[in-house]
């Protein structure tokens, strides 16, 4: 190892809350301040000694009414320092994975030794809009029509497909059929229930508890996620109509609309060594990909095949795989293409891909996604007594990252 590489030190995140959960009316700012204090008090660091802080998030409707620069709220509502440098990322998907690519750039170029990469998002919490032309320039009389950014995530409105849609139709291309997909699905929850009582999902570790204030009543003490569901079939599913037009994708083979923030902190080795803080992992490699926009489905594994060639490696040299659940079809597409559309190759990286159940269970708020697969890759690589492994995050239009890290 050498003194500067870059190590992962600190990595946590809140538990993720269903649509209509405890967490629906908490602001993502209040959701990333929280995660913040937790990810520097884990270590005893103080913020002061924090050099950059990047904050992803991604549906700008949600934090609106707060004006903007998320990042700089965020940091100082965590008491951070006035003079501490931050920046607000929208990757869409991928915008706390990008955060970490920053962060590590930012420390292999020297410019920094200890920065943390984080993400929240609140998608229940998100405004109804009433468009300019309609409100502030004219509409003197009758009702005004509000629209509802979710829908499609907006993506129709700008003359794309939904991505359900696209990665529908891309899933149809790579012959992945709707039953494949809902099983996928349902060995998400499933992986992840197991992992839970085996202890995986625990406060203190990847998790760390929200005191949620009621109006009525004591407070909630929320310590799990809330969307993992037990008593699912694939006669349930196979029940489910398809969202926006999608020949294959429902809510059920796809994850929720969650929140919830993660945060991670990126240290220098030789600042690790100086501090006499214990790397939790190392950061190999990190690596941005754009593509076709319908062609979503498939960039994670154009991710993970770049940054592989990059560093000369295979996904034989993975010992775990993280590619986030967008949608089942997304994860499927990708091993089928790492696969060679070998069937036994395919069935051998499913095996070993989002092994404690993926975002379909535990939930996508979507600028807090990126960070929280690579921790629950690290995490499960010390569980193992070491490893190398690499996760993956597509976002909307075809972007996508992918970060290499080793234990």
């Amino acid at each position: 190892m050498s003194n500067n590489d870059v190590v992962i030190v600190s990595a946590v995140r809140t538990p993720f809350g269903k649509f209509d959960g405890i967490l629906k009316t908490i602001p993502s700012f209040d959701l990333g301040i929280i995660a913040l204090k937790e990810v520097v008090n884990r270590i005893s660091l103080a913020p002061k000694d924090v050099d950059e802080v990047y904050y992803g998030t991604c549906i700008p409707a949600e934090y609106a009414i707060y004006t903007n620069v998320p990042a700089r709220q965020i940091t100082l509502g965590a008491g951070f320092p006035e003079d501490n440098i931050s920046l607000t990322i929208d990757r869409a998907c991928c915008s706390s994975m990008t955060a970490l690519r920053l962060g590590y750039r930012a420390i292999k170029a020297g410019d920094a030794e200890v920065v943390i990469a984080s993400g929240a998002e609140n998608m229940a919490n998100v405004s109804l809009l009433a468009s300019a032309e309609k409100v502030r320039w004219g509409n003197r009389l009758g009702p005004i029509e509000l629209e509802d950014v979710l829908f499609e995530l907006g993506y129709g409105r700008r003359g794309f497909a939904p991505v359900a849609t696209d990665s529908g139709y891309v899933s149809l291309e790579y012959g992945i059929s709707r039953e494949k997909q809902d099983e996928w699905a349902i060995g998400s929850h499933q992986k992840w229930f197991t992992a839970y009582n085996q202890g995986k999902y625990k406060i203190g570790e990847e998790l760390i508890s929200i005191e949620v204030p009621q109006k009525k009543g004591e407070t909630i003490i929320m310590d799990r996620d809330e969307s993992p569901r037990k008593n699912i079939s694939l006669k349930k599913m196979a029940s489910l109509k398809p969202v926006y037009g999608s020949p294959t994708v429902t809510a059920g083979n796809a994850p929720g609309m969650n929140s919830g923030a993660s945060a991670i902190v990126l240290m220098s080795l030789k600042r690790a060594k100086a501090m006499g803080i214990k790397p939790l992992a190392t950061i190999e490699a990190c690596h941005a990909v754009a593509g076709t926009p319908k062609y979503m489905a498939c960039i994670p594994a154009k991710a993970i095949k770049k940054i592989l060639d990059r560093i000369g490696m295979t996904i034989d040299n993975m010992d775990l795989i993280e590619i986030n659940e967008a949608f089942a079809a997304v994860t499927l597409v990708s091993l089928k293409m790492l696969a060679n559309n070998e069937p036994i190759k395919w069935q051998e990286l499913q095996s070993k891909t989002n092994v404690n159940g993926g975002a379909i269970a535990i939930g996508h708020p979507v600028g807090a996604s990126g960070a929280r697969i690579t921790m629950t890759l690290m995490y499960e690589l010390i569980r193992r007594g070491g490893g190398r492994g690499i996760a993956a995050i597509c976002g909307g239009l075809s972007q996508g990252e992918a970060i290499v890290v080793r234990v």
